[in-house]
């Protein structure tokens, strides 16, 4: 699903082209010269990720002659959040999936697998401080990375605002303090927001947010890890929309 090219020329040529997907550029912090700095331009002119890596680590990466520059392309194909609208508009109250900051891939491929089988209807990941789809992603996902369309943004509180404008609900998930995810009702079109482990939502994405919730839960460990809590609010989520309705 990815593989890695590199050397200055391959990679500024695939960079020029624009015809592959790049997930991200490696850079070795001995990396210098002409080449490296038109790179660098393109990279940040297409909204490309830049890592900058240790030469040791740099070298274990990439053991071939690499000329310090390495790029990760991949074959998946990732929509634009406008293609991504188009597919879910006519649908009755849709669900999307926005992950800000999730940068373990295990953790992406749970939680896109977790999308899946609650019946989410997209998944929306950041270019920056996010785990690309790759063959990691994938495997964890056990095969539900095909099923689910995944759109890859610039900006997640950009798209927020976005979401807002086309009617959506937009629901951070954030710990103990906020309505519990029990006593919401969800019978309207939402994107669930959910953040990294370590951090949480980002206080922008907070602030962006129509509201937050909360999963009720014991004290005595700080919370659940990220794909764990999104299963459990996209359960709830599909429990309530699938549940058969009271006659009055």
């Amino acid at each position: 699903m990815s593989e890695i090219i590199s050397g200055r020329n391959p990679v500024r040529e695939a960079l020029r082209a624009g015809t592959q997907t790049i997930n991200k550029i490696l850079l070795s912090r001995q990396a210098r010269g002409e080449a490296i700095t038109e790179i660098i331009s393109l990279a940040k002119e297409k909204g490309i990720p830049l890592h900058h890596v240790p030469p040791e680590k740099f070298d274990s990466i990439c053991p071939d002659n690499s000329q310090g520059v390495a790029a990760e392309v991949s074959d998946f194909k990732y929509l634009e959040f406008e293609e991504l609208w188009e597919k879910v508009k006519e649908k009755k109250n849709p669900v999307l999936v926005v992950l800000d900051g999730i940068e373990d891939p295990h953790n992406l491929g749970a939680m896109i697998r977790n999308a899946v089988v609650f019946g989410a209807d997209g998944v929306i990941i950041a270019k920056w401080r996010s785990a690309a789809v790759n063959e990691t992603v994938a495997r964890t996902s056990a095969g539900a990375v095909e099923h689910i369309p995944v759109a890859r943004v610039t900006n997640i509180p950009q798209t927020i605002s976005d979401l807002k404008d086309l009617g959506i609900w937009v629901v951070g998930a954030e710990g103990p303090g906020n309505k519990s995810v029990r006593e919401e009702k969800f019978a309207f079109p939402m994107a669930i927001v959910i953040g990294s482990e370590g951090e949480g939502l980002h206080e922008l994405v907070k602030k962006r947010c129509d509201y937050l919730v909360s999963i009720p839960q014991t004290d005595k460990i700080s919370s659940l890890n990220a794909s764990c809590a999104a299963a459990v609010i996209l359960y709830e989520i599909f429990l309530q929309k699938t549940a058969p309705s009271k006659a009055p």
